[in-house]
């Protein structure tokens, strides 16, 4: 119903010859000559005038055209125009030389309007039937389609029916008159001393309708300097000066500019240390741009030598305003201000055009004198005693009673540091470990002493005597290391009440209540090669039981540690347990079997005796002979260690290594050297580990 109302509405009958405008506006319709489809009235003018909204065109075509011929359409015609502009004039049946018929063709309206006219003369001898045509209104493809360059989108357009959109690359922004693209770049600040600046996109052409800032802003008492390259292609006008695009430069009150055109400006020294680079284009042309590089310089410095032995780096021939320069020495050398030595020193030029400083010196490495080594001495390799750089010193131990550890050269050599250096240490001092278990006297081939010995002096430089103050020896010890004491711990406690065994602190006794006598023979005389030692303090086992004598065994350390020489040398640890069957020696100040204290230190040679047989041998007497106990003795008795020994060292000799080492401290026994009554000591192997860990010691 709708298209037959759409139809009628556009079919029209004029039966009179005079001039009638119809006005069309819908999107589509249909167009007929007068009388349709009879024949069309003669003399008469239709114009139909359609208009469409903007961003469509018209495009007619028709579908039966039947008009009287003419030469040139001069009588009857149909004609297609715009307001300013004839598209097509159409008459006849078919298309000669001189008249045209529409056929097949399509005719399309440039824009949103199209006028199409029919006129017929006079006559109509013929019955001509006329036309029958249609119109459509079609989208115009503004992105493809637009010819104007004013109009045309910069970066990218967008069509939808009916019209079109632009919009730009990334980092653009749309201008307001919605088709050209610019940058928004007023916040470009450069703080460098020396860089680049372009126009956006350089070298491709530049953004329309933007406004550039760029400022340099550096410290004062800088003068910067511009330099264009030679691609320089900015907007210009034949006869005036900028009118589009241009670069403006304000350097302080000065305004330099504008500048644009295709050649670049000369070099400029702006003179200040603040400038800023105005950069504008309008809203068309395609032109490359611009590029420069910019630099700062200053007040120039005085030129600068290198110290002797040393180096200035970076040499230049000119240094200017806020240049730095490191001084340096070659290697063994160190640099030398106000009395201070460092590695480096450096230096900046003011923008006054002076230094900073004064050139520092460059004075050679000094280690200075070497520290003293403990129980060694410290020798110049290099002549006049110098300990300067590469200068040699050798540290060396006190033979025979010391020597270094791990058997080190002990040369150290001044390092370009300043430093006495080792191979192998590097910057650590080596260090002088007492030699144990060789003295200096060797025993003469023991005999099987009855009762024993008296011992020759310096054959035993280990054993140490404990005595009170007064001078009354009461038991015996071991040097071990430097300042080491191993004695039997019940040395040090009152003998414990039988019903409670624990002991109190009160009960132990003090280290300022006794001292050590190293390199002591005589019980009671003294000569010149006794050192009396003072105790700082004492370290019971913890295991230790004054009840059973279970771990019998207690550290001292001393205060300091003795002199070692040819009578006072400490004994080694064991390495592992004792061969079957070893003889040990056993030395000490006891009493002997006719119960009286002898007047010279005294040794036993006797043998080791299986545990099991010992243990055995005290069973009957409720006596407990436990692993960390170790006994000695013959069957028969008649040798054994007495009151007053315990605590001394029994010691035997390692074959292998020539060393004496340490196999127990005396202990206890039952009946001192009688039958099947064996000596009982604390046995050292078994509580090694405890020993190392206390003194921190090895061999």
């Amino acid at each position: 119903m709708r298209w037959l109302l759409l139809s009628h509405a556009l079919c029209f009958s004029l039966l009179k010859a005079s001039a009638h405008i119809v006005e069309l506006n819908n999107m589509f319709g249909q167009i007929q000559s007068p009388g349709y489809p009879d024949a069309y009235p003669s003399d008469s003018e239709v114009t139909w005038n359609i208009t469409v909204p903007e961003g469509f065109r018209i495009k007619l075509y028709f579908m039966h055209f039947n008009l009287e011929s003419s030469y040139l359409c001069e009588y009857d015609y149909v004609k297609v125009e715009t307001e300013d502009q004839v598209l097509a004039t159409f008459c006849g049946r078919e298309t000669t030389d001189t008249e045209q018929t529409p056929g097949q063709e399509v005719v399309l309206s440039p824009g949103s309007f199209m006028s199409i006219t029919f006129r017929s003369d006079f006559s109509d001898e013929e019955r001509f039937t006329g036309f029958d045509a249609h119109y459509v209104a079609v989208d115009v493809d503004e992105c493809t389609e637009r010819e104007d360059e004013e109009l045309s989108c910069d970066h990218h357009c967008h069509n939808y029916i009916g019209g079109y959109y632009c919009s730009c690359r990334f980092g653009y922004i749309l201008h307001t008159d919605n088709r050209t693209c610019r940058v928004e770049c007023s916040d470009n600040i450069f703080t460098q001393r020396t860089g680049v600046i372009t126009s956006p996109d350089f070298p491709s052409p530049y953004p329309k309708s933007s406004e550039c800032l760029y400022t340099i802003e550096l410290e004062e008492g800088f003068m910067i300097s511009l330099q264009f390259e030679d691609i320089f292609d900015i907007e210009d006008h034949p006869e005036v000066s900028c009118p589009y695009d241009y670069i403006k430069i304000k350097a302080g009150p000065k305004v330099l500019g504008p500048f644009c055109g295709e050649k670049a400006p000369e070099p400029i020294n702006t003179q200040s240390h603040s400038i800023q680079i105005l950069f504008r284009s309008d809203n068309s042309g395609e032109n490359r741009g611009w590029r420069l590089s910019y630099r700062a310089t200053g007040n120039e410095c005085p030129k600068l030598q290198p110290p002797v032995h040393g180096k200035i780096e970076p040499l230049q021939t000119i240094y200017s305003f806020k240049d730095q320069v490191l001084i340096s020495c070659d290697t063994g050398y160190k640099v030398l201000k106000d009395n201070v030595e460092m590695d480096t020193f450096q230096m900046e030029c003011l923008k006054d055009g002076t230094w900073s400083n004064k050139l520092p010196t460059c004075k050679i490495a000094d280690c200075g004198a070497p520290a003293e080594l403990e129980n060694g001495v410290v020798t110049f390799s290099t002549r006049n005693n110098l300990t300067t750089y590469k200068s040699e010193i050798r540290y060396s131990c006190q033979r025979p009673y010391y020597k270094m550890l791990h058997n080190t050269t002990g040369v150290y050599t001044c390092s370009a540091q300043g430093i006495w250096m080792n191979e192998v240490l590097g910057r650590s001092q080596p260090t002088c470990l007492p030699v144990c278990g060789i003295p200096k006297f060797s025993r003469n081939l023991l005999a099987r002493i009855i009762n024993g010995r008296p011992a020759q002096k310096g054959t035993t430089p280990w054993i140490a005597m404990l005595s009170h103050l007064n001078g009354q020896p009461f038991c015996g010890g071991s040097l071990l290391g430097s300042k080491w004491i191993v004695t039997a711990a019940h040395c040090l406690h009152e003998v414990p009440d039988a019903e409670d065994v624990t002991l109190h602190d009160l009960d132990l006794l003090s280290p300022s209540a006794f001292k050590i006598i190293m390199g002591k023979l005589r019980r009671t005389q003294s000569d010149e090669n006794e050192q009396s030692l003072s105790v700082k303090q004492v370290f019971f086992h913890p295991l230790y039981n004054p009840n059973t004598y279970e771990n019998d065994v207690a550290l001292l350390e001393l205060s300091r540690g003795p002199v070692l020489n040819d009578f006072v040398m400490p004994i080694c640890l064991p390495q592992g347990p004792p061969e079957e069957g070893a003889v040990v020696i056993v030395s000490g100040w006891g009493k002997q079997f006719l119960q009286r204290f002898p007047e010279t230190l005294m040794e036993i040679e006797i043998p080791i005796v299986d545990y099991h047989i010992c243990r055995e041998a005290y069973a009957p007497l409720k006596k407990k002979v436990t692993r960390d106990m170790i006994c000695a003795g013959e069957k028969e008795g008649g040798r054994d260690a007495c009151a007053g020994d315990s605590g001394g060292p029994m010691v035997t000799l390692d074959t292998k290594r020539g060393q004496w080492y340490l196999v127990g401290t005396v202990s206890w026994g039952v009946d001192c050297g009688k039958k099947d009554r064996y000596g009982v000591y604390s046995y050292i192997f078994y509580n090694k580990d405890w020993i190392r860990r206390v003194t921190g010691m090895s061999n």
